[in-house]
């Protein structure tokens, strides 16, 4: 770890993992070359990023993971997801569970994984309880370290409480503080890790108006709603800051294909937390403007 002031904790696993990390999604997309990817992977970890966070659903990164960093295996925490898409299988059934994780072994090239997530699971499914048997079996078979769960609202919060996971994946930003006084407080009470996704809220700031359809549409409406006064500070560097640095946060991960984009996000959460009245002031907008805005799936 080149900079070791940003490992952190995972919770009470024993992994400990870089405060930014590495989300896998966009080196599944096959217009992302294999050189491409091969360097995104190795500049990412060469930069002190520990955390890599990817899932059955996002194209070809996991294939890529296995390819290009099997030779660095113990430098990293490998995060995954399963639960669904697997040839022959039911989702959502406890014999998909098992054999998305051992799909997910022959593709990353490894022996275990890290960490392995139930990929926003509906609570129903939660609480019948095969799935999370399936789960559970496959770490004390030592494939997987750490049984997770990946999702928002009621799922997480049920996840959160039910003294099965080790940890949880969640959207966490300054549009999306709903989970902070839920999720967050009972992942941190239980000693949970906890990987923010979405930390800088699709960046709502990239459009002068409102942007219909796009991925960024509920945040920016919540942006714009929540008026919150930046000053002098950048609105990335604000977002990324105040998530990265949210008590009960392991890690944050922002996915991206551009090694310099990544380097610029690295270097925004080592300039450590906001300043305690801006970040009161962002959890204080949140608040007053709230109307009944859950956590984006």
């Amino acid at each position: 770890m080149n900079n070791p002031i940003l490992l952190r904790d995972f919770g009470t696993t024993g992994l400990k993992v870089s405060a930014l990390g590495f989300g896998a999604g966009h080196i599944g997309s096959p217009d992302m070359s294999e050189a491409e990817a091969a360097a995104l992977l190795n500049a990412t970890l060469d930069m002190g990023i520990n955390l890599i966070d990817t899932a059955r659903g996002y194209g070809l990164s996991e294939e890529r993971i296995g390819r290009h960093l099997r030779h660095r295996r113990q430098e990293f925490v490998l995060s995954t997801k399963v639960g669904y898409s697997i040839p022959g299988y039911v989702d959502w059934t406890g014999p998909c569970v098992t054999a998305g994780i051992d799909h997910a072994l022959s593709l990353l090239q490894t022996d275990y994984l890290d960490i392995v997530h139930f990929h926003s699971c509906p609570l129903e499914l939660l609480e019948q309880g095969e799935i999370i048997e399936a789960l559970l079996a496959a770490q004390k078979a030592g494939k997987i370290r750490v049984a997770a769960y990946s999702g928002d609202n009621e799922p997480l919060e049920w996840a959160a409480a039910s003294g099965k996971f080790g940890s949880l994946e969640t959207s966490v930003n300054f549009c999306d503080q709903r989970v902070i006084e839920r999720g967050l407080a009972t992942a941190q009470q239980r000693g949970l890790g906890l990987i923010a996704k979405r930390p800088i809220a699709n960046a709502p700031w990239r459009f002068a108006e409102q942007p219909y359809g796009d991925y960024a549409e509920e945040y920016w409406l919540r942006w714009q709603a929540m008026g919150i006064e930046p000053g002098d500070i950048a609105w990335d560097e604000l977002a990324l800051r105040f998530t990265a640095f949210l008590p009960g946060v392991s890690s944050c991960i922002v996915g991206t294909s551009n090694l310099e984009h990544l380097r610029h996000n690295l270097a925004l959460v080592e300039r450590g937390p906001l300043f305690i009245e801006l970040v009161e002031h962002i959890r204080q907008a949140f608040k007053t403007h709230d109307q009944g805005w859950t956590g984006q799936v």
